[in-house]
């Protein structure tokens, strides 16, 4: 089995050392691809995502601003003997997020984001081009996420985060069912990115 990870970029702008007034404008963005062969079988996965923030920093600690997040996905599978079977995923959130960050030192901040609001997923398969299914959902969701700040020159930095936690809600229009989740993800993901200071 073949596997390819390609990650694009990964850049968060974030504000952790900004001034009162200032304005916060940031994301993240992010792209996978994968390929597995094997004998007549075949398996391929694409997916990206973005997710950018504009706020303001309304005090030395605190921003306020919006969120929104947009992710797609399409995965294939191939045999031989039945033919071609996909899969796609799209999903998007828009909410609001408040910020607060505290300077340790020149060098180093710490800032958590406290993000909620409302998201709406779709997905549709299908074998041999014809739809078979397709399903919708709409909910809510909430999170906090803490990150590491580095100034490395005049404003450029690096952040950090690994995780954190949330809660989410998903009510599906092809059934009565409505999923709810609780997540805590410390030290399963990471991320990686740049910032600047304007």
């Amino acid at each position: 089995m073949k596997k390819m990870l390609l990650i694009l970029a990964l850049a968060m702008f974030s504000f952790a050392n900004a001034q009162k007034g200032t304005i916060l404008v940031g994301g993240n963005i992010g792209f996978t691809s994968e390929k597995n062969d094997n004998q007549g079988e075949e398996r391929k996965s694409n997916s990206f995502g973005f997710s950018p923030k504009v706020g303001y920093q309304f005090h030395d600690n605190w921003t306020a601003g919006v969120e929104f997040a947009l992710s797609s996905s399409k995965s294939t599978f191939s045999l031989n003997s039945i033919g071609e079977s996909e899969s796609k995923f799209n999903a998007f959130k828009v909410g609001a997020f408040v910020r607060y960050s505290v300077p340790l030192s020149e060098t180093f901040s710490v800032f958590a984001d406290l993000g909620a609001g409302f998201q709406n997923q779709k997905n549709k398969d299908y074998i041999n081009g014809s739809l078979t299914s397709e399903s919708k959902a709409d909910g809510l969701y909430a999170g906090i996420t803490p990150a590491l700040f580095i100034n490395m020159k005049k404003g450029f930095g690096l952040n950090f985060s690994i995780g954190g936690l949330g809660y989410e809600t998903l009510s599906f229009d092809t059934s009565d069912t409505d999923v709810s989740k609780f997540y805590f993800n410390f030290g399963k993901t990471v991320n990686i990115g740049v910032s600047k200071n304007f």
